[in-house]
């Protein structure tokens, strides 16, 4: 007969039942998870004794007794505020909490009692969240408050156990994530300076893919019209006939991917350094370029191309430095090296550039795809509209009250002539 799921057994062999096993040195221990989430011990010499000290240990967890179970998640997070966080973090961060609770869980579970809470409503909070269109960044954010907040009041024998501990969260597809404005800043002010922030400006200001960045050499570069030409992209893979992942120059993604972007001033600047920091890389003498990839301008620091990965790994170095100043709820979430691509169309929405310019720049093969990945940013545009719509159609009424009241005038001071004529 099989043991059953993590059933312990003696030194002999013999099972011991779930959780009991024993020592090299003879001793029995039993293990067991308490009412705060945390794996305990028990032990003992004979395996009668470890077992009542087992039971006994188990009903005390049980039967532990909850005071003040009548307190309400508002109630809790007003204290919890003021007693846990009071001293620990910023006023910015203590509006962003009051923020995050007021708008996100007061409304679904502020009147409960923390001790009827249970996991399932803290997973229809998360979906409701995200079936409102909050996504992975939001939904972290009011986990990570209510395990803190969960944690204290267990600590304080509110209540047992941690409904929001093993809460899963869809991370949904980081490539699609589009930077703030201020996350924007915050992540640019952070990067000055680091080998690869030429690269993160040319990808934020031009919406290029980045295997089209990684293929670009100087001859792309047209400073009097200040163009880039894109023709070509750059990949690390192993196709038909390699012995392993190599690098590859080919055709962009599409026809339409074959293009000219213009560039900003902003992009401007961050090219001509990355021409001096490249020259000044493959001028030194260790560096031996590879055949076919000497004119490249953006490599690595050995004179290499670049692949997906060595990017992503500067970009999360810059993450964690942003965080490691960060309170939990105030973290930057991941990026990938598309996010920039992502942020220079949502910018260029935003400053009312049309669609179609935009599916251009951006290289995309139809017009569809382009209103496709970025409808979200375009209905926010469609409220713009009907605000700004709003506001025009104001202005025409306040002027036809202007014409009404000129009007109304005219024709009090005509018929007080007629009056006075008259008399």
């Amino acid at each position: 007969m099989k043991a059953g799921k993590n059933m312990g057994k003696s030194l002999n062999g013999r099972e011991l039942g779930k959780g009991i096993t024993q020592r090299k040195d003879g001793r029995y221990v039993a293990r067991f998870v308490d009412r705060y989430g945390n794996r305990k011990n028990v032990y003992a010499s004979s395996i009668n004794e470890i077992r009542l000290k087992l039971k006994a240990a188990q009903f005390d967890e049980a039967n532990n007794e909850m005071v003040n179970c009548s307190v309400t998640l508002k109630k809790w997070f007003e204290s919890w505020l003021d007693i846990y966080k009071k001293n620990a973090i910023r006023v910015g961060t203590k509006t962003h909490y009051n923020m995050i609770f007021s708008k996100h869980i007061e409304p679904y579970l502020g009147d409960k009692f923390l001790s009827e809470i249970k996991p399932s409503d803290i997973r229809k909070l998360i979906n409701n969240l995200e079936n409102n269109g909050l996504g992975y960044s939001t939904q972290s954010r009011v986990k990570i408050m209510l395990v803190d907040m969960f944690d204290k009041a267990i600590m304080d024998d509110l209540i047992r156990k941690n409904p929001a501990k093993n809460i899963k969260l869809n991370k949904g597809d980081f490539n699609r994530r589009v930077l703030s404005k201020e996350e924007q800043i915050t992540f640019f002010e952070c990067s000055k300076g680091t080998y690869f922030d030429n690269l993160y400006v040319v990808a934020v200001t031009t919406g290029m893919r980045i295997g089209e960045i990684c293929a670009l050499t100087w001859d792309d570069i047209d400073l009097k019209a200040k163009k880039i030409h894109v023709s070509k992209t750059l990949t690390y893979q192993k196709f038909e006939g390699d012995d392993c992942k190599t690098f590859h120059i080919g055709p962009p993604k599409t026809k339409t991917s074959n293009r000219d972007i213009p560039i900003s001033p902003k992009c401007e600047m961050a090219l001509k350094k990355q021409f001096i920091l490249r020259n000044n890389i493959m001028s030194r003498h260790r560096i031996k370029p590879i055949e076919g990839f000497e004119n490249l301008l953006f490599v690595s620091r050995y004179g290499r191309p670049l692949c997906d990965q060595t990017i992503i790994d500067s970009i999360d170095r810059i993450v964690n430095e942003i965080n490691s100043y960060r309170d939990e709820a105030e973290l930057f979430d991941r990026i990938s090296p598309h996010c920039f691509r992502h942020t220079f169309a949502t910018r260029c929405f935003e400053a009312g550039i049309p669609p179609k310019t935009v599916q251009i720049l951006l290289g995309h093969a139809t017009l569809d795809m382009t209103m496709n990945l970025y409808t979200h940013v375009l209905d926010d545009k469609k409220d713009e509209a009907v605000v700004a719509l709003d506001d025009y159609y104001f202005d025409i009424e306040q002027q036809g009250d202007v014409v009404i009241e000129d009007d109304f005038k005219k024709a009090i001071l005509n018929s007080r002539k007629v009056v006075n004529f008259e008399i």
